[in-house]
């Protein structure tokens, strides 16, 4: 494709796809794009690849889902010789597993890192994505995809004074890349979410004194975390195939696991307790998967709801420390359940205090103090475990403009609107990755990533072997996507919970289900038929057409 002229006048580079993102969905659209033989640009704001792996670098850090199956699929070469050391990865090793993804299959000459994309228009006229980079320069690309991740944008909590205090404050989710050492430190965390679950236990070996800053309670299951075997690997790669096939097509979340085959109220109080003991003892996300109606039905979630808040009152010796651990506004798993390694016990520890900010608000930060309503808890060192704004917060740093000059920010002002999760009507071309609207951060991820990229590479395919020029969700397809997304969350207990998942954690974000909750395999159904129908609800022309229809 020759040069372009650029929105800004200048000289512009042309390719058929410009990628933002080099974690594990804008390195495998890359190397699918170039499989058939396409030109892409991928745009890197980090100075290397693994996206939330590459930023999320806080003590403790490590995936929730089995490192077996928190794994690319595409290469039987690679599942087959990568060895992993642990059955829950920690962050290094992923952040390892995925710049060996990057030379194997030689992707780096195509990534340009410490580049954010400022800006995106698509020229109607043209057809093409003019894409305005920080570096200064603009490029023209035929399509444009969002390969931003769904918890890549950290978010910076509101408190008066943080600006003014004196010691060092850390993000987890965006953390140095030195090490950081709390030796001695009087240490406060502000979070109980995942970040804030998966690191306390370490920051507290460390300091000298550790202030956990709650509002909300967490439910999270141990994760029983073990060194794999050779033995155990290898049992994994030898069924791979089954293993890879039933997390596309059967299980809801894309993890393979025992399927229930009854509610919880079908079982005795005994065998229900055992059952829910076994998966407690086995640790891990499977604890939901005990039974097929804990999302769906009340009293089936108290069950289990109940069970773990008693383990929560085994463990933590004092009453009202675990008291206040127990989770009592939101039913089990409509958050993202947590997994830790003695999360609860850690407040068993002399020098860990947990501090509930749900009755005393934290007013501010002084130079050298966290202050609530009840006093001033001096600390030399903060750590902000208060999460993203997630599923569109990195989508909405982007300026996006498409047909007729409309922003993508104005459009998803009211919350995002997609068709699948993969566009969005009135932006022609540009695809999202595990967008809102798709199951995305429901499932293991990496699943739902190597479905995405498959299907737009694909589209992408069709559309250039027929001559279209352009693609688009149709409006109304959108619309019903929409409601069907809205109908299926509104069907179980999700919605009930002040989630990231509703944008809850955001002040003034509209509150809308962004994920889509009915099922990996359902949803992989979905799509595959919508391709097998010519893209049915998408709207395609191609060049002549529109210069016909202009005419």
């Amino acid at each position: 494709m020759p040069a372009s002229p650029s929105v800004s006048g200048k000289p512009a580079t042309s390719y058929d796809v410009v990628v933002v993102g080099a974690g594990f969905a804008g390195m495998y659209m890359l190397h699918r794009l170039r499989q058939q033989g396409m030109t892409a640009r991928v745009y890197e704001q980090g100075d290397g690849v693994g996206g939330t792996w590459y930023w999320n670098r806080y003590p403790g850090a490590r995936c929730d889902v089995e490192s077996m199956q928190y794994s690319y699929s595409f290469s039987e070469e690679l599942q087959q010789e990568w060895d992993w050391s642990e059955r829950y990865a920690p962050q290094p090793e992923i952040l390892k597993y995925a710049n060996h993804v990057a030379d194997r299959f030689n992707l780096r000459p195509d990534i340009q890192f410490n580049t954010r994309v400022e800006r995106a228009v698509f020229d109607e006229a043209a057809n093409l994505w003019s894409v305005a980079t920080s570096d200064g320069n603009t490029v023209m690309a035929k399509f444009f995809v969002l390969a931003t991740g769904c918890l890549s944008n950290a978010k910076m909590p509101d408190i008066r004074g943080l600006d003014g205090f004196k010691g060092k404050v850390y993000h987890t989710g965006h953390w140095p890349h030195e090490e950081v050492a709390f030796t001695g430190l009087r240490v406060g965390v502000i979070g109980t979410g995942s970040s804030a679950i998966q690191s306390v236990p370490i920051i507290a070996e460390q300091a000298s004194q550790l202030t956990v800053f709650q509002r909300t309670a967490n439910f999270s299951i141990p994760a029983r975390n073990a060194e794999l075997t050779e033995q155990e690997r290898q049992s994994f790669r030898s069924r791979y195939p089954e293993i890879r096939q039933f997390a596309r097509e059967i299980a809801r979340n894309g993890i393979y696991t025992e399927m229930p085959d009854r509610g919880a109220l079908d079982d005795g109080d005994n065998e229900r307790r055992a059952k829910y003991e076994a998966r407690w003892t086995s640790g891990g996300l499977t604890f939901m998967s005990v039974y097929n109606n804990l999302a769906l039905e009340q009293a089936a979630n108290d069950t289990a709801a109940n069970f773990v808040r008693e383990k929560i009152a085994e463990i933590v010796e004092d009453p009202q420390t675990a008291k206040l651990l127990q989770p009592n506004n939101h039913p089990i798993g409509s958050k993202r359940i947590c997994i830790d390694t003695d999360y609860f016990k850690t407040f068993n520890r002399a020098n860990v205090t947990l501090v509930d900010i749900k009755s005393n608000p934290i007013e501010e930060i002084t130079e050298n103090a966290v202050r609530t309503g009840a006093k001033d808890y001096e600390v030399d060192a903060l750590v902000l475990a208060t999460g993203f704004d997630a599923m569109t917060g990195s989508v909405a740093k982007i300026d996006i403009h498409g047909r007729g000059g409309q922003t993508l920010n104005d459009k998803w002002a009211a919350g995002p609107r997609t068709y699948l999760g993969l566009m969005s009507s009135g932006f022609p071309n540009l695809f999202v990755i595990t967008g809102p609207g798709s199951p995305s951060v429901l499932s293991n991820m990496i699943v739902s990533i190597e479905q995405h990229v498959d299907w737009i590479a694909d589209c992408i395919s069709y559309m250039r072997d027929r001559g279209l020029d352009t693609m688009e969700a149709a409006v109304d397809a959108e619309d019903k996507w929409v409601a069907h997304v809205n109908e299926v969350a509104y069907a179980t207990l999700y919605p009930q919970a002040n989630s990231w998942y509703m944008g809850a954690n955001v002040p003034g974000k509209p509150r809308i289900f962004m994920p889509y909750i009915g099922g990996v395999g359902p949803y992989r159904q979905i799509c595959n038929d919508v391709a097998a129908k010519g893209y049915e609800g998408f709207v395609m022309a191609a060049a002549e057409q529109k210069k016909r229809a202009a005419s």
